[in-house]
């Protein structure tokens, strides 16, 4: 397989999954991104949901905050050392933002994620 590759196995992709997430999970956030994240003892690697509601912009405008995201968790999902499900629910002020605001909102976000889990919650 390849080192950034995107399989099934690293991706939210049922219902039931986000809405656990949402009911159970706990929460962190800046001025762009939602993270809600929950510790999975039944994956062997951290999965990642995206959430980009219609508000944000039409489909090409979405997709490509998706992307972003994607290649930005491909990157760099090797730091959780644990495996966690993380749903990302993207804010509607992104639009106002350039993507170099956007990626370091990401890093500050997914930093705080990974220094909640150093510290054993």
């Amino acid at each position: 397989m390849k080192v950034f590759a995107f399989p099934k196995k690293y991706r939210l992709r049922k219902r039931i999954e986000f809405e656990h997430l949402k009911k159970n999970g706990l929460r962190i956030q800046n001025n762009l991104y939602i993270i809600k994240y929950a510790f999975n003892l039944n994956s062997e690697a951290s999965r990642l949901g995206i959430t980009v509601t219609k508000k944000i912009g039409n489909a090409v405008v979405r997709n490509r905050i998706k992307r972003l995201i994607r290649e930005f968790f491909r990157k760099n999902r090797k730091q959780l050392t644990q495996n966690y499900d993380i749903n990302v629910i993207v804010k509607q002020r992104i639009i106002n933002y350039p993507t170099e605001e956007r990626l370091d909102a990401l890093q500050m976000i997914f930093d705080k994620l990974i220094s909640v889990k150093s510290l054993g919650c």
